[in-house]
C-alpha cells in the first residue's frame, strides 16, 4: 500500500522501518519541525531514504484545517495513514481522506486511559494490566473503532520507562505493522469502543504532579512511578520544590538508620539512608526513592541530599586532560547546534534528548574500557565539567560510592582475628532480614545470622532483576567482567587463611582440608571461568531446505537473567564458587542460598565481591530455611534458572516448583551411591590408599564417595586387613547396629559382606561408612550389573592393571563419572553432574557455562 507516516520519536522511525520492511511504499512522513537545529529521529531515517518529508509546526489553525498544509498531504495520494506517536492535532480532512482511512497507536488499553498521558495514569491507578490500543483514528478524543489490541502485566515497581521498554515499544511497533497487514488482507476489524470503564484523565504536566501525602504508601507510590520520568512527581522540602524518581515499595521491618528530612505536607519526616530517601504514606507503611532533581535541575542520588555539592573538584593529570578532550569532541558531535562546548555547556538544556544520552555512554565505554556509566549519571551531571568530574572519579575509583558497611561478629581463633558478617547481602548492602528475623549458628556461639523472609527473597530477586536488565552488569563487556572477576579471586586469596578458618568453625573440616580444597579449589574455579568471560560465542550454520538458498544462520549464546542458586553445607564455599562463577561469567545475576547451617563462608563473600567491585544488584546471598528461602526462589517469576545442590527428595520438589512456577530452566546435582569396582590385577597399594580416600575424604561428607566398594573374592580379606584390622563390624551378625558417636561427629566405620537388598547398600550414607561387598572374578558383567542397580548414577571407579578392562568398565558404568584407578579427583575444567535420579545439568567445565545461557538462532536471507 501508498503509506503516509505521520508522528514521530524513535518509535515512528521504527514503524517506519518496519512498514518498508513489509514491501509498504512510504509516499510521505510528516513529523514535527527540527528543535534546537535537531531534526527528529523519524525524520533522518525518511530523508536518508529520499522519502519525502514535511515538517509542518500545525496542521490547522482556530480549529480550522490550513488548506495549504491539507494540499499537500493529499499531493502524496496515501490509501492509508500511520500515526505512531503523533502528537500533533490532525484536521478530520486528512484523517478521512484516504481509502483505508487512518491508524493511530495508543499507549493503553483503550477505554481505558483516553487522553496524552494514557502511560502514566495506568501506573497511578496502580492497574494490574497494561498494554496498547491500534485504533481507527477519529477527531482526537481516542474514541474510534479499535482495531488490534495486546496485554501485558504491570510490575509493582514499573515506571513509564521500564514498562515502554519492555513491551509498549517493541510491542507497540510490530502490533501497529501487523495493524496495516492486517488491512491489507482485508482483515481487519472495527470493534466499537464500549463506554464502560473509559476514563478522561488530565494530560500530566509539572504544575499538577504535586504529591497528596494524605494517602497510603502504594497510592504515594504509583503517582511517584507514574510521573517517572516526566514530567516528575514533586513535594515542597525546605521551601524549594524536590522532585522524585526511582520509587519502589519497601517491605514491613525496621526502619533503617539516616538522616530526617522534613516534608511539607507529608505526615511524617522522611529518612534520608544510604539506599535512597525512605518516605511514608498516611498508613505507615514506606516507599524508597532512589534520585532527587532540586528547583534547579540538579539531579543527585537521593542518599546524598545532606552531602550533595559537598566534594571538590579533583585536579586532572594528563592522560585525564587527554580523555576530557576527546569527550569534549563527543559532546560537540552531539550537540551539533552549540557553536563551542563549554564547561558550563548542559547537555539537555542545549537539546540532547534521550537517544543522545545512549550515544554518550557508549562513546563513554569506547574511550574509557573501565567508565561504565549508567544513564542517571547522565541525568545527574548535566554541565561538561559535572560529567567529566563524574567520569574521572569513577576511572579512580572515587566516584562517591559509599563505603560498604559492614557489622561484623568478631573472634580470636587460628592466631588470627576472624571478621565474620552476618546479614542479608542484598543489592550491594548488608541488611538486616525482614521484621529483624535471626537464627544461631552452632559455632561461633557468640553471634547470629540474619534469616532471610519471602520479603528479602522479593527485595534480592528485584535488585538481581534491575542489575541485570538497567544495570552496569548487563552492559558490560566481557573482558572487563572477566577482569571483576579475576579481581574477586585475588581477593579470596588474600583472604584465604581467614575464609578457610570460617569455614572450619561452620561446617566442622579439617583446617588443611578447608585451605586446600574448600577454598583452594574456590579460587581456581573463579579464576577459570573469568578466563571464559570473553569466549562464550555462537557458531554460524550451513541451511540446506529453504530456496532461495541464500540464506546465513548464526547462533547467539546469551545470558539467562536472574538465577537462583541453592547449595549444600558439606563444601559451603566451594558450592558457592562452582555454580556462581559459571553463572556470573555468562553474564547473569545470581540471589544465593547457602546452607542454613553454614552460611558463613558465603556472607563473607559477599563482602569481598563487593571490595573486588562487581556492582549493586549482581550478587545477594540470603542466608535462611530451604523451605522458606529456597521455596520461594523455586516459585518465583523473575528467577528463569535454579540450581540446586542437595538431596535427591529436595531436588524432585524444587523441579516440580520449578516447572510449575514459570518452567524455568532446572540443573540439579543430587544424591549419589556411587560404586568402586576393586579387580585382583590392581596395585593394591594405590587401591587401598584411594579407596579408603573415596569414602573417608571430607570426613565421608562428599557427593561423589565411594557408597559401596567391590572387591574382587580373590583379594578381599588382604583389601579390608590393609584398610585396617580392627576397623570393620561384620553385618552377617547385625544388620542394624549402633555406631559410636562424639557430639557431632561420627566416628569412622567399616561394613563387610554387605548383601545388595541391605538398606546400607542402597541408601547414600553421606559419612565415613565404608561398605565393602566382594564379587567373584572373572565375571565382569555380574558385578557391573550389581554396580549399575541402583537409582544414582553420579560418580563410580575401577581400579586394574588392564587397559582393556579399565576402558570396558568405565564404559558400561552409568555415572556421570568415572575414575580410573585414581578417584576424588575433581578439576575447574572437567564437567561434574550425575545420571539419573543424581540429577542432570554439570558443574565446571566448559558444559557448566550451558547450564547458564541461552541459544538463540537468527537465519538471514539475502
Amino acid at each position: 500500500m501508498r503509506i503516509a507516516v505521520i508522528g514521530q520519536s524513535l518509535f515512528g522511525q521504527e514503524v517506519y522501518k518496519e512498514l518498508r520492511k513489509d514491501g509498504h511504499t512510504i509516499v510521505g512522513v510528516f513529523t514535527i519541525p527540527d528543535k534546537d537545529g535537531k531534526a527528529d529521529p523519524l525524520a533522518v531515517e525518511a530523508e536518508r531514504d529520499n522519502v519525502a518529508v514535511f515538517k509542518f509546526p500545525r496542521w490547522r489553525l482556530k480549529g480550522q484545517a490550513l488548506p495549504e498544509v491539507v494540499a499537500q498531504y493529499k499531493a502524496t495520494g496515501a490509501e492509508l495513514n500511520v500515526l505512531p506517536f503523533c502528537s500533533q492535532f490532525i484536521p478530520m480532512e486528512v484523517i478521512d481522506h484516504p481509502q483505508h482511512g487512518s491508524i493511530i497507536y495508543h499507549p493503553s488499553l483503550l477505554p481505558r486511559h483516553r487522553g496524552a498521558s494514557a502511560i502514566n495514569w495506568t501506573l497511578i491507578h496502580g492497574d494490574k494490566k497494561g498494554g496498547f490500543t491500534v485504533f481507527w483514528a477519529d477527531d482526537g478524543l481516542d474514541t474510534g473503532p479499535i482495531l488490534l489490541q495486546r496485554e501485558c502485566d504491570v510490575e509493582a515497581n514499573d515506571t513509564v520507562s521500564t514498562i515502554y521498554k519492555r513491551f509498549l515499544f517493541p510491542e507497540g511497533v510490530k502490533g501497529t505493522v501487523d495493524a496495516v497487514r492486517l488491512i491489507a488482507e482485508g482483515k481487519a476489524p472495527r470493534i466499537t469502543q464500549p463506554t464502560e470503564g473509559a476514563t478522561y484523565e488530565c494530560i500530566q504536566k509539572k504544575d499538577n504532579s504535586q504529591i497528596d501525602w494524605n494517602q497510603p504508601a502504594e497510592a504515594v507510590h504509583n503517582w511517584i512511578r507514574g510521573n517517572d520520568k516526566v514530567p516528575g512527581a514533586w513535594a515542597t522540602v525546605d521551601g524549594q520544590r524536590v522532585t522524585f524518581f526511582g520509587s519502589s515499595l519497601v517491605a514491613s521491618g525496621a526502619l533503617p538508620k539516616g538522616q530526617p528530612l522534613e516534608i511539607e505536607g507529608a505526615s511524617r519526616p522522611g529518612i534520608v539512608t544510604k539506599a535512597g530517601l525512605m518516605l511514608f504514606g498516611n498508613d505507615g507503611k514506606a516507599l524508597l526513592v532512589k534520585n532527587l532533581q532540586m528547583a534547579e535541575g540538579k539531579m543527585i542520588p537521593a542518599g546524598q541530599y545532606f552531602s550533595s555539592g559537598s566534594s571538590a573538584a579533583v585536579e586532572l593529570t594528563v592522560e585525564e586532560r587527554a580523555f576530557a578532550l576527546q569527550m569534549r569532541a563527543v559532546w560537540q558531535s552531539i550537540l551539533t547546534n552549540v557553536a563551542e562546548i563549554q564547561d558550563s555547556t548542559d547537555f539537555f538544556k542545549s537539546g540532547a534528548a534521550s537517544m543522545d544520552v545512549v550515544r554518550l555512554v557508549e562513546e563513554v565505554k569506547l574511550r574509557a574500557a573501565g567508565c561504565h556509566l549508567q544513564n542517571e549519571d547522565v541525568y545527574m551531571n548535566t554541565s561538561f565539567q559535572e560529567f567529566i568530574q563524574m567520569c574521572v572519579r569513577k576511572l579512580r575509583g572515587e566516584d562517591g560510592e559509599e563505603e560498604l558497611q559492614v557489622d561484623y561478629v568478631e573472634k580470636e581463633v587460628n592466631n588470627m582475628t576472624v571478621r565474620m558478617p552476618h546479614q542479608l547481602f542484598i543489592n550491594g548492602e548488608f541488611v538486616d532480614a525482614e521484621g529483624g528475623k535471626t537464627y544461631k549458628t552452632i559455632n561461633p556461639t557468640d553471634g547470629t545470622v540474619s534469616l532471610a523472609q519471602v520479603g528479602d527473597v522479593d527485595r534480592a530477586v528485584a535488585a538481581a532483576k534491575e542489575a541485570f536488565e538497567e544495570g552496569e552488569w548487563g552492559r558490560m563487556n566481557p573482558r572487563d567482567r572477566g577482569r571483576l572477576l579475576y579481581r574477586l579471586a585475588d581477593l579470596m586469596e588474600q583472604h584465604q587463611e581467614e575464609l578457610a578458618t570460617i569455614e572450619t568453625m561452620d561446617s566442622g573440616a579439617v583446617y588443611t582440608l578447608a585451605l586446600k580444597t574448600h577454598v583452594g579449589m574456590s579460587i581456581q574455579t573463579f579464576r577459570y571461568f573469568a578466563g571464559w568471560c570473553d569466549k562464550i560465542h555462537g557458531s554460524t550454520i550451513p541451511i540446506n531446505q529453504a530456496r532461495p538458498n541464500r540464506n546465513l544462520t548464526f547462533t547467539k549464546k546469551e545470558p539467562i537473567g536472574v538465577c537462583g542458586i541453592v547449595i549444600p553445607w558439606n563444601y559451603p564455599l566451594m558450592m558457592l564458587a562452582w555454580k556462581t562463577a559459571a553463572c556470573l561469567a555468562a553474564g547473569n545475576t545470581v540471589v544465593l542460598k547457602p546452607a542454613q547451617v553454614t552460611p558463613l563462608t558465603a556472607v563473607k563473600f559477599a563482602e569481598l565481591a563487593a571490595m573486588a567491585g562487581i556492582p549493586k544488584g549482581v550478587i545477594n546471598i540470603l542466608p535462611g530455611s530451604g523451605s522458606v528461602v529456597g521455596q520461594r526462589l523455586s516459585d518465583h517469576p523473575d528467577v528463569r534458572k535454579l540450581g540446586f545442590t542437595g538431596s535427591t527428595e529436595i531436588g524432585k520438589h524444587i523441579m516440580k516448583s520449578c516447572a510449575v512456577s514459570n518452567v524455568k530452566k532446572v540443573s540439579l546435582e543430587l544424591g549419589g551411591k556411587s560404586p568402586l569396582i576393586i579387580f585382583s590385577d590392581c596395585d593394591m597399594d594405590k587401591a587401598v590408599r584411594s579407596g579408603m580416600s573415596s569414602v573417608f575424604f571430607n570426613k565421608g561428607e562428599n557427593c561423589i564417595a565411594a557408597g559401596r566398594l567391590f572387591v574382587e573374592d580373590t583379594i578381599h580379606d588382604a583389601f579390608v586387613a590393609r584398610v585396617y584390622p580392627g576397623f570393620f563390624l561384620d553385618v552377617t551378625y547385625c544388620e542394624s547396629v549402633s555406631v559410636l558417636c562424639s557430639g557431632f561427629f561420627f566416628e569412622p566405620t567399616l561394613f563387610t559382606d554387605v548383601q545388595d537388598h541391605m538398606y546400607i547398600a542402597v541408601e547414600e550414607s553421606f559419612g565415613p561408612v565404608m561398605i565393602v561387598s566382594s564379587f567373584k572374578g572373572g565375571d565382569v558383567d555380574e558385578v557391573l550389573r550389581r554396580a549399575n542397580a541402583t537409582e544414582y548414577g553420579l560418580a563410580s571407579g575401577v581400579f586394574t592393571r588392564d587397559i582393556s578392562k579399565a576402558l570396558y568398565v568405565s564404559e558400561k558404568l552409568n555415572a556421570g563419572t568415572v575414575f580410573v584407578n585414581t578417584y576424588n579427583k575433581t578439576d575447574v575444567a572437567a564437567p561434574f553432574g550425575g545420571f539419573k535420579q543424581s540429577g542432570f545439568g554439570k558443574d565446571l567445565g566448559q558444559d557448566a557455562l550451558n547450564e547458564y545461557l541461552k541459544t538463540k538462532a537468527v537465519t538471514i536471507e539475502y
